[in-house]
């Protein structure tokens, strides 16, 4: 039996499908044991919209039929923080794959690989050999796995869009968020 954990790390402004596509992918690749799914408080960044309270509660119910999956909310801004906080035996942080080109512009991206390792998420149509030139330039590049996932073509940025025009989210967000999102009148134009 595994005992390796994940991290999925964001804001969840809101979560979609796409983040438990690729939690659930990640877990059968890695074989996790366990997924930390860190909602990041007040990301340093990128601007959030929604209280770190109410993203808490939509990413519970998104993830929620994923039984590794263990939902929490992350006071650091910063993955370096976070990663020295929870002190764990070589996790594996999850990234998508735009995230690991932007990786070297990172705080102490060094430091990252040092305390976990990277799971980069591809799916068709990335440049794989621009990844593998950003991971070649890194420290520990051996530390840097991709792995690939079945692309769902959706956005947080585009769901507070459809939502904000009264558009449905039906089919981009599990039904308990879209309800939850409902419920909340959260993402409408003011």
């Amino acid at each position: 039996m595994s005992s390796t954990v994940g991290i999925l790390g964001g804001a969840f402004d809101p979560p979609h499908d796409g983040h438990v596509a690729l939690a659930r992918e990640a877990i059968r690749h890695f074989g996790l044991a366990r997924l930390l799914v860190r909602v990041v408080a007040d990301p340093g960044h990128k601007e959030v919209v929604t209280p770190a309270e109410t993203r808490l509660r939509l990413a519970e119910l998104a993830f929620a039929s994923i039984p590794e999956a263990e939902v929490s909310l992350d006071p650091f801004a910063r993955t370096v923080d976070s990663l020295e906080a929870l002190g764990l035996d070589d996790p594996v942080f999850l990234i998508g794959a735009d995230e690991l080109a932007a990786f070297p512009t990172w705080v102490r991206p060094a430091r990252v690989l040092e305390l976990a390792r990277l799971g980069a998420a591809t799916r068709p149509g990335v440049d794989l050999s621009s990844l593998e030139r950003v991971v070649a330039r890194l420290s520990q590049p051996d530390r840097v796995e991709l792995f690939p996932i079945t692309p769902l073509d959706v956005s947080s940025s585009e769901l507070r869009a459809r939502a904000a025009e009264g558009s449905s989210l039906d089919g981009f967000v599990p039904p308990s968020v879209a309800a939850e999102i409902e419920r909340l009148g959260l993402y409408r134009a003011a």
